[in-house]
């Protein structure tokens, strides 16, 4: 399977004219595998698994900047919900210290819980009104497979990222990641649960523009 990015270039923004305050963008698209050989309804991602790899389908790709850093804030609550017997969405990007809450939408009961060494828990039977909104606080980077003890088809991924800059692509693999800082980083695209491609890149207020080849990606 190859993983590369199609276009991929920095741009500088400008606050002000102030040089101090200038940020900059990455966006492109990763080129992601072909859908998996099963039914998914339109605008409906689910997590399937094939040889013991656990991907979305329709393939999505995770792309983020590791290596940088920004100034210590609170970080928004998210949500994975559970609707018509899914996880919505099937994967979520976080960063680490995140607080997710996993509300019910369905008119029956759910378990979610985990077993990834990145976050084990377990919520217990819960109702669609269930009040406060179970929740977990995801304090370690790695990847968390979610599962419902009732219903076993439920599948859920959350990706815990250390950085603050992640993105997940469009389903033709397309990204943004804006407000990056100067800086050698290495641009990562998570795709599946054994295949994160890599790419370093240099962000310089002084350029307006950089390129980066495909055969970059490793």
């Amino acid at each position: 399977m190859r993983i590369a990015v199609i276009a991929l270039s920095s741009a500088l923004l400008l606050v002000g004219g102030h040089r101090s305050l200038a940020q900059a963008a990455i966006e492109g698209r990763v080129e992601l595998p072909k859908n998996r050989n099963i039914p998914v309804m339109t605008k409906r991602y689910e997590v399937v698994t094939k040889g013991g790899v656990l991907a979305t389908n329709p393939p999505l790709a995770v792309v983020y900047l590791e290596g940088a850093v920004s100034q210590s804030e609170a970080l928004p609550t998210r949500q994975v919900t559970q609707k018509d017997m899914n996880f919505v969405p099937a994967l979520l990007a976080v960063q680490v210290g995140t607080r997710v809450e996993f509300p019910n939408e369905d008119d029956t009961y759910h378990n979610i819980f985990s077993y990834s060494p990145a976050k084990r828990f377990d919520l217990g039977r819960y109702r669609p009104d269930e009040r406060p909104i179970p929740s977990q606080v995801f304090d370690k980077a790695g990847l968390v497979t979610l599962r419902c003890d009732i219903h076993e088809h439920m599948r859920g991924l959350i990706l815990v990222l250390e950085t603050p800059y992640f993105t997940v692509t469009d389903a033709n693999g397309r990204f943004r990641l804006s407000g990056l800082p100067a800086g050698a980083y290495a641009l990562k695209a998570w795709v599946d649960s054994r295949t994160t491609r890599e790419q370093p890149v240099e962000l310089k207020m002084d350029r307006a523009c950089t390129s980066i080849s495909r055969e970059g990606w490793s």
